[in-house]
Protein backbone atom coordinates (compact mmCIF):
# COMPACT_ATOMS: atom_id res chain seq x y z
CA UNK A 1 0.00 0.00 0.00
CA UNK A 2 2.70 2.11 0.74
CA UNK A 3 3.73 4.14 -2.25
CA UNK A 4 7.26 6.08 -2.21
CA UNK A 5 7.53 9.81 -3.15
CA UNK A 6 8.53 10.58 -6.25
CA UNK A 7 9.58 13.98 -5.94
CA UNK A 8 11.32 14.52 -2.63
CA UNK A 9 12.20 17.90 -1.09
CA UNK A 10 14.63 18.61 -3.30
CA UNK A 11 14.79 22.97 -3.87
CA UNK A 12 13.97 22.38 -7.33
CA UNK A 13 10.96 20.84 -6.29
CA UNK A 14 10.50 23.36 -3.41
CA UNK A 15 11.00 26.15 -6.27
CA UNK A 16 7.46 24.43 -7.91
CA UNK A 17 5.57 23.90 -4.70
CA UNK A 18 6.18 27.19 -3.12
CA UNK A 19 4.76 28.37 -6.43
CA UNK A 20 1.67 27.66 -5.37
CA UNK A 21 -1.37 29.27 -3.95
CA UNK A 22 -5.11 29.08 -3.07
CA UNK A 23 -5.60 30.73 -5.96
CA UNK A 24 -3.84 28.95 -8.53
CA UNK A 25 -4.17 25.55 -7.10
CA UNK A 26 -7.43 25.02 -5.17
CA UNK A 27 -9.65 27.79 -6.85
CA UNK A 28 -12.36 25.20 -6.87
CA UNK A 29 -12.83 24.72 -3.13
CA UNK A 30 -12.54 28.30 -2.48
CA UNK A 31 -16.59 29.23 -3.06
CA UNK A 32 -17.57 26.16 -0.42
CA UNK A 33 -15.34 27.50 2.56
CA UNK A 34 -15.88 29.96 5.58
CA UNK A 35 -15.13 31.67 8.70
CA UNK A 36 -16.21 29.20 10.69
CA UNK A 37 -14.74 26.35 9.27
CA UNK A 38 -11.74 23.23 10.64
CA UNK A 39 -10.26 22.65 7.70
CA UNK A 40 -7.76 19.52 6.87
CA UNK A 41 -4.84 19.81 4.79
CA UNK A 42 -3.41 16.27 3.94
CA UNK A 43 -0.35 16.35 2.33
CA UNK A 44 0.50 20.25 3.29
CA UNK A 45 3.97 19.86 1.83
CA UNK A 46 5.96 23.65 2.23
CA UNK A 47 2.54 25.05 3.27
CA UNK A 48 1.61 27.56 0.86
CA UNK A 49 -1.86 26.58 -0.10
CA UNK A 50 -1.95 25.91 3.32
CA UNK A 51 -1.41 28.94 4.98
CA UNK A 52 -3.71 30.80 2.23
CA UNK A 53 -6.54 28.32 3.51
CA UNK A 54 -6.41 29.00 7.02
CA UNK A 55 -7.16 32.74 5.78
CA UNK A 56 -10.45 31.86 5.16
CA UNK A 57 -11.32 29.61 7.85
CA UNK A 58 -11.62 29.28 11.86
CA UNK A 59 -8.60 26.26 11.66
CA UNK A 60 -6.44 24.25 9.98
CA UNK A 61 -4.85 21.09 10.60
CA UNK A 62 -1.49 20.64 8.01
CA UNK A 63 -0.45 16.96 8.08
CA UNK A 64 2.40 15.25 6.32
CA UNK A 65 3.82 11.94 6.68
CA UNK A 66 6.97 12.93 8.35
CA UNK A 67 8.10 15.28 10.67
CA UNK A 68 10.68 16.57 8.44
CA UNK A 69 7.86 17.30 5.65
CA UNK A 70 6.10 18.83 8.19
CA UNK A 71 8.73 21.31 9.33
CA UNK A 72 8.24 23.02 6.00
CA UNK A 73 4.62 23.98 6.63
CA UNK A 74 5.33 25.03 10.21
CA UNK A 75 8.08 27.14 8.86
CA UNK A 76 5.95 28.95 6.48
CA UNK A 77 3.11 29.27 9.11
CA UNK A 78 5.87 30.93 11.23
CA UNK A 79 7.29 33.32 8.51
CA UNK A 80 3.81 34.52 7.98
CA UNK A 81 3.11 34.57 11.64
CA UNK A 82 -0.05 32.64 11.27
CA UNK A 83 -1.30 31.23 14.27
CA UNK A 84 -4.61 29.34 13.69
CA UNK A 85 -3.11 26.13 12.04
CA UNK A 86 -1.55 23.22 13.85
CA UNK A 87 0.40 20.08 12.42
CA UNK A 88 0.47 16.43 12.63
CA UNK A 89 2.12 14.04 11.25
CA UNK A 90 -0.31 11.60 9.86
CA UNK A 91 -0.96 8.75 7.25
CA UNK A 92 -3.49 10.00 4.68
CA UNK A 93 -4.38 5.72 4.74
CA UNK A 94 -5.40 6.06 8.14
CA UNK A 95 -5.18 9.52 10.20
CA UNK A 96 -5.81 8.86 13.50
CA UNK A 97 -8.26 11.37 13.68
CA UNK A 98 -11.72 11.41 15.62
CA UNK A 99 -14.75 10.67 13.03
CA UNK A 100 -16.20 13.68 11.71
CA UNK A 101 -13.37 15.96 12.84
CA UNK A 102 -13.40 18.34 10.19
CA UNK A 103 -15.70 20.15 7.96
CA UNK A 104 -13.46 20.19 5.01
CA UNK A 105 -10.64 17.55 4.41
CA UNK A 106 -8.52 18.94 1.74
CA UNK A 107 -5.67 17.07 -0.72
CA UNK A 108 -3.53 18.37 -3.46
CA UNK A 109 -1.22 16.58 -5.75
CA UNK A 110 -1.42 14.20 -2.83
CA UNK A 111 -3.85 10.92 -4.81
CA UNK A 112 -1.80 10.65 -7.25
CA UNK A 113 1.52 9.61 -4.54
CA UNK A 114 -0.88 7.01 -2.48
CA UNK A 115 -0.85 3.40 -2.59
CA UNK A 116 -3.97 2.77 -2.33
CA UNK A 117 -6.27 6.16 -3.35
CA UNK A 118 -9.79 4.81 -2.98
CA UNK A 119 -8.83 3.99 0.71
CA UNK A 120 -7.55 7.16 1.47
CA UNK A 121 -10.63 9.34 0.26
CA UNK A 122 -12.73 6.68 2.38
CA UNK A 123 -10.79 7.75 5.60
CA UNK A 124 -11.07 11.65 4.34
CA UNK A 125 -14.58 10.80 4.80
CA UNK A 126 -14.98 9.25 7.84
CA UNK A 127 -12.81 12.87 9.58
CA UNK A 128 -15.21 14.65 7.68
CA UNK A 129 -18.20 15.61 9.69
CA UNK A 130 -21.93 14.71 7.57
CA UNK A 131 -22.67 17.42 4.94
CA UNK A 132 -19.02 18.45 4.97
CA UNK A 133 -16.49 18.17 2.59
CA UNK A 134 -13.71 16.17 1.11
CA UNK A 135 -11.88 17.91 -1.93
CA UNK A 136 -9.27 16.77 -4.05
CA UNK A 137 -7.24 18.06 -6.90
CA UNK A 138 -4.84 16.23 -8.70
CA UNK A 139 -2.54 16.16 -12.26
CA UNK A 140 -2.99 14.57 -15.32
CA UNK A 141 0.51 14.04 -16.97
CA UNK A 142 -0.29 11.96 -19.84
CA UNK A 143 -2.49 15.22 -20.20
CA UNK A 144 0.24 17.99 -20.49
CA UNK A 145 0.48 19.69 -23.38
CA UNK A 146 3.34 21.58 -25.26
CA UNK A 147 4.87 23.03 -28.67
CA UNK A 148 7.35 22.98 -29.90
CA UNK A 149 7.98 18.69 -29.48
CA UNK A 150 11.00 19.00 -28.20
CA UNK A 151 11.87 15.01 -28.57
CA UNK A 152 13.24 15.48 -25.04
CA UNK A 153 10.09 16.57 -23.54
CA UNK A 154 8.71 13.30 -24.79
CA UNK A 155 11.65 11.52 -23.39
CA UNK A 156 10.80 12.89 -20.08
CA UNK A 157 6.95 12.04 -20.04
CA UNK A 158 8.10 8.39 -20.26
CA UNK A 159 10.85 8.20 -18.10
CA UNK A 160 8.71 9.83 -15.42
CA UNK A 161 5.47 7.79 -16.09
CA UNK A 162 7.82 4.90 -15.63
CA UNK A 163 9.42 5.84 -12.16
CA UNK A 164 6.17 6.86 -10.80
CA UNK A 165 4.31 3.91 -11.28
CA UNK A 166 7.36 2.30 -10.27
CA UNK A 167 6.83 3.75 -6.91
CA UNK A 168 3.27 2.74 -6.59
CA UNK A 169 1.76 5.97 -7.57
CA UNK A 170 -0.65 6.91 -10.40
CA UNK A 171 0.75 9.98 -12.39
CA UNK A 172 -2.59 10.27 -14.47
CA UNK A 173 -4.44 10.69 -11.71
CA UNK A 174 -6.87 13.41 -12.37
CA UNK A 175 -8.62 11.40 -14.82
CA UNK A 176 -9.60 8.97 -12.17
CA UNK A 177 -10.54 11.17 -9.23
CA UNK A 178 -14.90 10.51 -10.23
CA UNK A 179 -13.77 7.13 -10.16
CA UNK A 180 -12.19 6.85 -7.12
CA UNK A 181 -14.49 8.63 -5.39
CA UNK A 182 -17.58 6.99 -6.62
CA UNK A 183 -15.41 3.51 -5.30
CA UNK A 184 -14.95 5.63 -2.02
CA UNK A 185 -19.25 5.25 -2.14
CA UNK A 186 -19.52 9.29 -2.44
CA UNK A 187 -23.01 10.02 -4.43
CA UNK A 188 -22.85 13.72 -4.02
CA UNK A 189 -19.76 14.11 -6.34
CA UNK A 190 -19.01 17.38 -8.53
CA UNK A 191 -16.16 16.80 -10.68
CA UNK A 192 -14.19 19.62 -12.49
CA UNK A 193 -10.86 20.08 -14.40
CA UNK A 194 -8.36 23.55 -14.52
CA UNK A 195 -4.98 24.19 -15.89
CA UNK A 196 -1.68 26.00 -14.99
CA UNK A 197 -0.29 27.10 -18.44
CA UNK A 198 3.41 28.59 -19.11
CA UNK A 199 3.82 30.94 -21.91
CA UNK A 200 5.87 33.94 -21.26
CA UNK A 201 9.43 34.28 -21.28
CA UNK A 202 9.57 34.47 -17.90
CA UNK A 203 7.22 31.49 -17.11
CA UNK A 204 9.32 29.32 -19.67
CA UNK A 205 12.49 30.33 -17.91
CA UNK A 206 11.01 29.46 -14.73
CA UNK A 207 9.30 26.46 -15.54
CA UNK A 208 11.75 24.94 -17.84
CA UNK A 209 14.54 26.06 -15.25
CA UNK A 210 13.13 23.91 -12.38
CA UNK A 211 12.96 20.53 -14.48
CA UNK A 212 15.95 21.22 -15.77
CA UNK A 213 16.69 21.13 -12.24
CA UNK A 214 14.53 18.40 -11.02
CA UNK A 215 15.55 16.19 -13.74
CA UNK A 216 19.34 15.73 -12.41
CA UNK A 217 18.92 16.66 -8.87
CA UNK A 218 15.50 15.59 -6.92
CA UNK A 219 14.66 12.23 -5.81
CA UNK A 220 13.50 11.40 -9.16
CA UNK A 221 16.65 11.27 -10.47
CA UNK A 222 17.87 8.92 -7.71
CA UNK A 223 14.99 6.75 -7.98
CA UNK A 224 15.57 6.63 -11.99
CA UNK A 225 19.25 5.88 -11.86
CA UNK A 226 18.73 3.49 -8.89
CA UNK A 227 16.22 1.39 -11.04
CA UNK A 228 17.79 1.49 -14.18
CA UNK A 229 14.71 3.46 -15.74
CA UNK A 230 17.52 6.15 -17.29
CA UNK A 231 21.27 7.17 -17.12
CA UNK A 232 23.59 9.53 -16.20
CA UNK A 233 23.35 10.64 -19.78
CA UNK A 234 19.83 10.33 -20.00
CA UNK A 235 18.80 12.69 -17.14
CA UNK A 236 21.26 15.39 -19.22
CA UNK A 237 19.54 14.92 -22.36
CA UNK A 238 15.84 15.14 -20.90
CA UNK A 239 17.40 18.18 -18.51
CA UNK A 240 18.96 19.93 -22.29
CA UNK A 241 15.60 18.93 -23.95
CA UNK A 242 13.41 21.40 -20.92
CA UNK A 243 16.14 24.64 -21.18
CA UNK A 244 15.84 23.83 -25.34
CA UNK A 245 11.47 24.50 -24.38
CA UNK A 246 12.38 27.30 -22.36
CA UNK A 247 14.15 28.73 -24.88
CA UNK A 248 11.85 28.69 -27.53
CA UNK A 249 10.17 32.05 -28.62
CA UNK A 250 7.02 30.06 -29.08
CA UNK A 251 7.11 28.00 -26.45
CA UNK A 252 3.81 26.72 -24.62
CA UNK A 253 3.16 24.09 -21.60
CA UNK A 254 -0.04 23.57 -20.32
CA UNK A 255 -1.09 20.77 -17.03
CA UNK A 256 -4.45 19.42 -16.97
CA UNK A 257 -5.61 18.96 -13.55
CA UNK A 258 -8.91 16.66 -12.28
CA UNK A 259 -10.92 18.36 -9.45
CA UNK A 260 -13.30 16.79 -7.07
CA UNK A 261 -16.10 17.84 -4.67
CA UNK A 262 -17.36 15.29 -2.50
CA UNK A 263 -19.77 15.91 0.33
CA UNK A 264 -19.52 13.44 3.21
Amino acid sequence: MNAVYTHGHHESVLRSHRWRTAENSAAYLLPHLGPGMRLLDVGSGPGTITMDLAGRVAHVTATEVTEDALALARAEAAARGVANVDFAVADAHATGFPDGAFDVVHAHQVLQHLGDPVRALREMRRITRPGGIVAARDSDYAAFAWYPRVPALDEWMALYQRVARGNGGEPDAGRRLLSWAREADFTDVTATSSTWCFATPEDRAWWGGMWADRVLSSAMAAQALATGAATEADLRRVSDGWREWAAAEDGWFSLLHGEIVCRA
